[in-house]
């Protein structure tokens, strides 16, 4: 299932929620923002005279269109961050065209093999390299050492080179990164403590703890009612679902099959195709024949799942942070519904490794004949100075209190941000000193306190309090931190061209043959599906991710 569209709808739902208590000043504060607006002296946030256009194209959708829907006076078109960028930066955004979902990739896709893009285009990692043998879009190695502010060049530097190694072709640097959060990636074991409470069961130290506690979920009747019809685990058809995936779930047993890593030898290889992946498989599949997970999985997406969540028919999934707000949902059938994080745990009970895909995916490359390269940087340096500058204006750029930032067309962000935040937040509760709290923290506070004051609205602020509160998922996130278990992917680097060409067809190839032996089918289908993926091109692949490797090194 779609990653983005599943974590959107959980964040849109809480951010609505926690506006239903908001006075009107807010709408007040939209329509007069740029009353003040601060004349910039680094060249990076210089304005042009005369004014200048930057056209874009825009993928909208249902959550955006609601979000809008929540903000007077606010279009795509024109909004606080176009207002913004057209009276400091003297850029006026426009759209060449606008589409939803499906039939905006569909249109995206045509204007890149057709070459009609436009002057400055978001785009994956693939299409940029694809870009860049065309010829279509420029060289922004320059751009960006000469525009950038000090602060972009801290914020997009936070996890590394990686997301320039990502966008670098040839030696040039083709795009500029609209740098993911490769921490965020960590995951956890959420699961109902009130039924391990019910259970008389003690949460999770080891897998074998973990295959226990789905076999009393399983078998045992947590929901008291009589009926067998409760899971231990849950899973997606689409295994690596960032919340009820199993991509944690074998981390547990020292294999990552979606990352590349650093083998014994010093070298890269695919964590997929690894013997450990296998002893993983055996067990999933153990768990489904008994019962422990769905005999229908591999047909339901997270949305179909999710109703199961609801429903309180799951007790245990691996995700990330925000699985918070997915399983908040069994809440509204059940009040007395609680999950909890907790770290995941490895066979033999030593901290595991926590995998971490790495993140960025998007970049902003310029075609190839507009005059103002430089004009895309400018956006990314007053959209994180307005977020999380010296003149930063978090109520008005960022949440508003609904998450205005969306609007803009470039949307970088810190990538510690959150961890930064529960570390705000975890010093107030330790000192009792809350001037400690920056403005996301802040924020954040207010949605735990409204949670634990017992306000009638309380419920918007569980999903807060079970993600950043004492025992929340960023408190073990600190801890795989400060123990060394975060495990960053190796490869970070653009496309090779054989990944271009073969990478789709061998994640279908891998994702089909592992669901099937989580089905029934033969083990040993594993290692025939290792055979397949080198002779398909995953040896080829491999080579060129080593020659990229020992270049780097």
């Amino acid at each position: 299932m779609n990653k983005t569209k599943l974590m959107l709808t959980a964040l849109m739902s809480v951010q609505i929620l926690s506006a239903c208590g908001q006075s009107d000043s807010t709408n007040n504060q939209i329509s007069d923002e740029n009353d003040h607006l601060i004349e910039y002296q680094d060249r990076g946030l210089s304005k042009y005279n005369p004014p200048i256009e930057v056209t874009f194209v825009r993928e909208t959708s249902v959550g955006m269109e609601n979000l809008i829907g929540f903000l007077p006076g606010q279009t795509l078109e024109d909004n606080t961050w176009s207002r913004l960028y057209e009276q400091v930066l003297g850029i006026k955004i426009k759209y060449d065209w606008i589409a939803k979902g499906d039939l905006y990739h569909q249109k995206l896709g045509v204007a890149l093999a057709s070459g009609d893009i436009p002057e400055v285009v978001k785009v994956n990692a693939e299409q940029l390299r694809l870009l860049s043998n065309a010829g279509l879009i420029q060289d922004l190695s320059e751009v960006y050492e000469k525009y950038a502010t000090p602060l972009t060049k801290r914020i997009l530097s936070q996890e590394g080179n990686g997301p320039f190694d990502a966008a670098t072709i040839d030696g040039k640097l083709m795009g500029i990164p609209e740098t993911g959060s490769s921490i965020e990636g960590a995951q956890y074991i959420w699961i109902r403590t009130d039924w391990l409470d019910q259970l008389g069961i003690k949460p999770p130290q080891t897998m074998d703890d973990v295959l226990a506690i789905s076999k009393a979920f399983t078998e045992k009747d947590p929901d008291q009612n009589g009926d067998n019809d409760t899971f231990g685990l849950a899973i997606t058809q689409y295994l690596w679902d960032p919340v009820m995936g199993i991509t944690a779930f074998m981390a547990g047993y020292n294999a990552f099959p979606n990352i590349w890593i650093e083998d014994d030898s010093g070298k890269l290889a695919y964590g997929g195709i690894q013997p450990e992946v296998k002893e993983a498989l055996k067990v999933l599949q153990v768990m489904y024949r008994k019962g422990q997970i769905d005999s229908e999985f591999g047909f339901k997406d997270g949305n179909k799942v999710k109703e199961q969540v609801a429903a309180g028919k799951i007790g245990m999934l691996y995700g990330q942070q925000w699985g918070s707000f997915l399983v908040h949902v069994s809440r509204e059938n059940n009040i007395n519904a609680q999950w909890q994080a907790f770290p995941i745990v490895s066979l033999s009970g030593v901290a595991p490794k926590v995998p971490l895909g790495f993140s960025t995916n998007q970049f902003l490359a310029v075609r190839k004949d507009f005059k103002h390269p430089e004009a895309i940087v400018k956006l990314f340096n007053l959209h994180l100075e307005k977020n999380w500058g010296e003149t930063a204006e978090y109520e008005t750029y960022y949440i508003s209190p609904l998450p205005i930032w969306q609007l803009s067309p470039v949307t970088p962000y810190p990538a510690r941000k959150n961890l930064e935040a529960f570390r705000q937040l975890e010093e107030a509760r330790r000192t009792g000193d809350t001037s400690v709290l920056k403005d996301e923290a802040k924020a954040i506070q207010k949605n735990i306190d409204t949670y634990l004051s017992g306000d009638k609205n309380k419920e918007s602020g569980w999903g807060w309090e079970r993600t950043y509160g004492p025992s929340g998922a960023f408190a073990i996130l600190d801890q795989y931190e400060k123990n060394n278990q975060l495990l960053y992917e190796s490869f970070v680097g653009a496309p090779t061209e054989t990944m271009i060409e073969k990478q789709a067809i061998l994640n279908n190839l891998q994702i089909e043959t592992f669901v099937n032996i989580i089905l029934g089918r033969s083990i040993n289908e594993f290692d025939q599906f290792v055979e397949e993926w080198h002779k398909l091109g995953g040896e080829k692949m491999t080579t060129e991710v080593n020659d990229w490797f020992a270049g780097r090194q």
